[in-house]
């Protein structure tokens, strides 16, 4: 009996590595993905979300990609090589080719700042693509600018989002959303990976959010080897204002970025745009690194913002709030967002507790609190496109 029941479960365990080591071939019906540089043909991405890489190194030993559980990477007659990736999420991801153990971006591949480097992207196309996607409406403009931070003594570069009227009645103005990027990230992410510029241009066209401004500032690096604003002095010696809990247990310094932000940035956009320069129209957003930021800099500074987003970087317990009757007074939104795959028992308390029950408390001590969750991603792009399309209609309302 027990000789039998062993080789019973010596023929399972046999099948089960079998079926593993023997996976299932990929689905033929390969497009080239929309990240792709212009006239490229891969990466392919199919209906599975898995991405087909196809790199020309006749003279490489090994290639693959950073892509954890991805294939081995075969070599063909012509010298190119051919791999593919595990099924993605949808939306876009960060990647590297790695050839003979080094890591380069992949020659077919738009590049984009992140994980402190400029890289490749692939973009898985998403199921609810449709509302960051560029549509025959009126677009705005994302400006570039360079201006001079007295408190850094450095020259700084930023974008800055205007509506699609904003050129056309020289006496209007509009309110100003500072949006901050993730660690590892810089000031074109909400620009180039997360489509603030088209999300925004279709809200305003379906009569969904009022126009406003919305201004991209560098937040900072915490990955080594990150870039610096132009003529960037080393780092300021006694900088006190450190937030723990980033990724890792990594403890950031925000307080550079805090005087800037107050005495640098928001001057500067008041005086060379058309705002309502005022606490009432005035919010800051941020994804991850830029939600921390946006939580530790919006509770100090009440008095200079009223609506506050937090994507993925912790959240505003009612014990956050010294005075709750002002707090009333002054903020008229909190929103709080997650990827589905970033809640659960193993993951709040990096965030400084549940970050929905703690949105729940909010509601319930009269603050106009809202928490999303994005299904079915994790922390990603498409968290954050999709929490800039839910925040921007909340926001400003009369």
């Amino acid at each position: 009996m027990r000789t039998t029941l062993s080789r019973l479960v010596f023929a399972s365990v046999l099948t089960c590595r079998l079926c593993l080591a023997q996976s299932p071939e990929p689905v033929d019906d390969w497009k080239p993905a929309p990240s792709n540089q212009a006239g490229k043909q891969y990466p392919m991405v199919n209906s599975e979300g898995r991405v087909k890489f196809r790199i020309m190194a006749p003279k490489a030993q090994s290639v693959g990609v950073t892509f954890r559980d991805s294939s081995p990477f075969t070599k063909g007659e012509d010298g190119a090589w051919i791999g593919y990736s595990r099924p993605l999420d949808q939306g876009f991801h960060y990647y590297m080719i790695q050839i003979d153990g080094a890591e380069v971006p992949d020659p077919n591949s738009r590049y984009f700042f992140g994980a402190g480097r400029w890289g490749s992207a692939v973009e898985v196309p998403a199921k609810d693509a449709d509302f960051y996607a560029l549509k025959n409406v009126p677009h705005g403009q994302l400006r570039e600018i360079h201006y001079f931070a007295k408190s850094a003594n450095m020259n700084r570069h930023a974008f800055v989002y205007t509506p699609p009227d904003y050129d056309k009645d020289p006496n209007r103005r509009y309110p100003v959303l500072y949006l901050q990027h993730g660690g590892g990230e810089d000031e074109t992410g909400w620009g180039r990976q997360g489509h603030a510029g088209w999300i925004l241009d279709n809200l305003i066209a379906e009569g969904k959010a009022k126009p406003f401004i919305v201004a991209m500032e560098y937040g900072g690096n915490p990955f080594a080897g990150g870039p610096r604003p132009t003529n960037a002095p080393p780092a300021a010696a006694g900088a006190t204002n450190r937030t723990a809990g980033g990724p890792g247990g990594r403890t950031f310094d925000f307080s550079a970025f805090e005087r800037t932000l107050l005495e640098d940035f928001i001057p500067y956009v008041d005086a060379n745009f058309r705002t309502l320069a005022d606490q009432p129209h005035r919010a800051m957003a941020g994804l991850s690194m830029g939600g921390m930021q946006t939580r530790s800099i919006t509770l100090k500074h009440l008095d200079k913002f009223s609506h506050i987003g937090v994507f993925s970087g912790g959240s505003i317990a009612v014990t956050n709030i010294t005075d709750m009757a002002a707090f009333k007074e002054k903020v008229k939104l909190v929103f709080i967002s997650y990827g589905s795959g970033e809640l659960g028992a193993n993951r709040q308390g990096g965030f400084g507790g549940d970050p929905r029950a703690n949105t729940t408390a909010l509601k319930e001590a009269g603050v106009h609190a809202v928490f999303y969750e994005s299904p079915d991603t994790a922390h990603e792009w498409q968290s954050w496109r999709r929490s800039l399309r839910e925040i921007a209609p909340l926001l400003f309302k009369d």
